[in-house]
């Protein structure tokens, strides 16, 4: 067995060794360089593309069922408002915040926020409804502080300022989008299920009987593009074209 051999330090040296240590800790009770967020007392800057607690607006939507479509976690459903018009609400017990309905959102009617910390009574609580996603939670703060973090290439330096974040992020403009509209491109092989125009949240399809045959008309002055019925089409004779 190896023996380990322990260096008897003079006197000298443990002087030198416990005032260092004294001034570590003199120096950490003045400026602290700990990395904890002492919440909710104070708060960690967080950038304006945080994933946070989502808001929505109604006059912004187009009534497309992207978001729904596109969430992975099946956390969005669509509820039917007075103006016959289906709008998203959220099971925040099954939503993984991925954002990727705000990302799919061509007119911006779902959007971000820094609000993280919801808490809710129960399971069916965290259930969001349209009309509760509209206007954001009670906000409750107890934060005086805030606390940002900011890495070079030889240490980690943290600010802490007498000041709160604004916990909701500025509206962004809707990025330019190419204007497009659904169109029939095989019409011999529609077999008149009607589903396209039950989907149409715009009303720009329309079906009509004469002779005997049924026919499908797309107005393109209504149409807003947002492809469901092009997802939805049985026969897949549907697609998007520019305008």
């Amino acid at each position: 067995m190896k023996k380990v051999t322990v260096q008897d330090q003079g006197l000298v040296e443990k002087t030198k060794c416990h005032a260092a240590a004294i001034g570590v800790a003199m120096k950490e009770s003045v400026y602290p360089l700990t990395a904890t967020v002492q919440y909710p007392r104070q708060r960690k800057k967080m950038p304006d593309n945080f994933r946070g607690y989502i808001l929505f607006d109604p006059d912004k939507c187009i009534n497309c069922w992207e978001c729904a479509f596109i969430c992975p976690a099946n956390a969005i459903r669509m509820k039917e408002a007075p103006n016959k018009k289906y709008y998203p609400t959220i099971d925040y017990g099954k939503c993984i915040f991925c954002h990727f309905c705000i990302d799919s959102c061509t007119d911006s009617a779902l959007r971000t926020t820094k609000i993280h910390d919801v808490a809710y009574k129960d399971m069916d609580e965290m259930v969001t409804l349209t009309e509760e996603m509209i206007e954001p939670p009670e906000i409750v703060r107890e934060d005086t502080k805030l606390v940002e973090y900011q890495i070079d290439d030889k240490d980690l330096q943290i600010t802490k300022t007498r000041e709160v974040d604004n916990l909701f992020v500025d509206e962004v403009p809707p990025s330019v989008e190419i204007p497009v509209v659904s169109q029939c491109i095989d019409g011999a092989s529609c077999i008149g299920c009607h589903v396209c125009e039950y989907v149409c949240g715009s009303g720009a399809i329309s079906s009509s009987i004469a002779n005997g045959v049924m026919n499908m008309a797309i107005d393109t002055d209504n149409c807003t593009g947002c492809g469901l019925c092009v997802k939805e089409c049985t026969m897949q004779i549907l697609k998007l074209v520019r305008k």
